[in-house]
C-alpha cells in the first residue's frame, strides 16, 4: 500500500473528478489523503473513503487567498510521513506540491482540469494573468508526469513546454438511469429541461434563463452554485420567471443523477471566452449521457465533435434567446429524432465511462509508483 496526498483547492464535496480519482487509487490498494478548503457553506463530505483535511481561510479570493492556501498546503504536505505520491489538481495547487515534491524527493503528478491561465475569470485581468502565466511557465517544463481533460488542452500544453501530457477525460462512472418518483410528481405536467456545474461568468446561464421567457410548458432547473448565483437569482426575479426557474443548489452527485435521469434536454452552452472554454470538454456532458438525456451544446470544438459524433443532441444554432427557445422546443417534440438520440445515448454511456478511461490513470499511476 502506498500513501498518495490529493490537494484541490475546493471543498471536495462535488468534485466528481476527484471523486473517481480517490476511487481509482483505492482499487489499486492505495491509502489516501484528500487536502482541500472549508467554505462556511460546505457540507460534510460524502465521498469515496479518504482521510479528509479541509482548511478554514481568512481570505475568500484573491491573490491574497491563493498565495496563503499554498503556503498552508506546504506546510501540511511538508508535515505528512513518507508521502510515496503528490496529485496536485490544477494550477492553484501546484507550487506547493511542486516545492515539497523537491524538497522530499517525492513523486509528483499534475492533473490539470482545465486550461487554467485561459479561463474567463483572467482573461480581462492582464496583471493576474500574468503572475499565474509565470508560475505555470516556471514549474511545468519541470514536470515529468501531466495530464489535461481533452485532447486539444493536451496538444497546447505538451507543445508550449515539452511535456507530454496525457489525456484523461471527465467521463462519467457507467451508470443506469434512476427513477425519482417524487421529482417526477412534483413537475409531471411539464418538460424539465437541467444545466449542472459552476455558477460562473461566461457559461451561458444568463442565455438560458432569456431563452426561458419563450418556452411553454417547460422548466429549467439550475444546479450547482458559484459567484453569479444571487445575479442570476435576481435576473429570474426581474423577468418573473421564479415558478420556470429552479435553484436546488449543489447536490450529491448520487442524487444529481436521479433528478438529471428525469429530464429531457442536459445543457452545457459555455461561451468562446478564452482558449479553456473554447476547448473545455465539460464533466457534465457526461453525467448527462450516464442519465441518458439528449444534449444541447455550444458550438466549441470538444464538445461539438462528441455530441456529433455520437449523435445524442445537438449544437446550439444561435445564441439568441428566441433562437434558441425555438430549438429546444423543436429537440422536445421531434419524436422520431429524440427517440434516435435516446438509443445512441445507451451506446455512447457504455464507452465513454470511467470504467474505460480510468485505464490511463491506472497505468500512469503503476508505471509512476514501480
Amino acid at each position: 500500500m502506498r500513501n498518495i496526498i490529493v490537494s484541490v483547492i475546493n471543498d471536495l464535496v462535488t468534485d466528481q473528478r476527484v471523486h473517481r480519482m480517490v476511487l481509482t487509487f483505492a482499487g489499486e490498494g492505495h491509502h489516501i489523503t484528500l487536502v482541500g478548503r472549508r467554505l462556511s457553506s460546505s457540507i460534510p463530505y460524502g465521498g469515496p473513503e479518504a482521510d479528509v483535511r479541509r482548511f478554514r481561510m481568512l481570505f475568500r479570493r484573491g491573490l491574497l487567498f491563493y498565495l496563503f492556501f499554498n503556503v498552508r498546503l506546504f506546510f501540511f504536505l511538508l508535515s505528512r510521513k513518507s508521502p510515496d505520491l503528490l496529485v496536485a489538481v490544477d494550477l492553484d495547487t501546484l507550487p506547493a506540491n511542486f516545492l515539497v515534491s523537491r524538497i522530499r524527493r517525492t513523486d509528483l503528478l499534475y492533473d490539470s482540469h482545465e486550461y487554467f491561465t485561459e479561463v474567463p475569470e483572467l482573461v480581462h485581468r492582464p496583471v493576474v494573468k500574468r503572475v499565474w502565466e509565470k508560475i505555470e511557465s516556471w514549474i511545468v517544463p519541470k514536470l515529468s508526469v501531466a495530464t489535461a481533460v481533452s485532447e486539444s488542452i493536451s496538444k497546447l500544453y505538451t507543445e508550449k513546454y515539452k511535456v507530454d501530457f496525457v489525456t484523461i477525460r471527465n467521463t462519467s462512472l457507467f451508470r443506469e438511469p434512476l427513477p425519482y418518483p417524487e421529482f417526477h410528481d412534483r413537475y409531471i405536467s411539464t418538460y424539465k429541461l437541467i444545466y449542472q456545474g459552476a455558477l460562473n461568468v461566461a457559461r451561458g446561464i444568463e442565455l438560458l434563463i432569456s431563452s426561458m421567457q419563450y418556452m411553454e410548458n417547460t422548466m429549467l432547473f439550475i444546479v450547482g452554485d458559484g459567484d453569479i448565483r444571487e445575479e442570476l437569482q435576481r435576473m429570474v426575479i426581474s423577468k418573473k420567471l421564479s415558478e420556470k426557474i429552479i435553484f436546488p443548489g449543489r447536490i450529491p452527485s448520487s442524487k444529481l443523477h436521479r433528478i438529471t435521469s428525469q429530464c429531457s434536454i442536459g445543457l452545457s452552452l459555455e461561451e468562446d471566452v478564452g482558449l479553456n472554454y473554447r476547448l473545455s470538454l465539460p464533466n457534465k456532458l457526461f453525467d448527462y449521457i450516464q442519465a441518458r438525456i439528449p444534449v444541447l451544446c455550444s458550438d466549441l470544438p470538444e464538445m461539438s465533435a462528441l455530441v456529433r459524433k455520437y449523435e445524442i443532441g445537438e449544437v446550439i444554432d444561435q445564441r439568441e434567446p428566441e433562437i434558441l427557445a425555438s430549438q429546444m422546443t423543436t429537440m422536445l417534440h421531434t419524436k422520431e429524432k429524440y427517440l434516435t438520440w435516446k438509443k445512441n445515448l445507451d451506446m455512447a454511456a457504455k464507452e465513454l465511462c470511467w470504467e474505460n478511461e480510468q485505464e490511463k490513470l491506472i497505468y500512469l499511476l503503476r508505471k509512476i509508483l514501480n
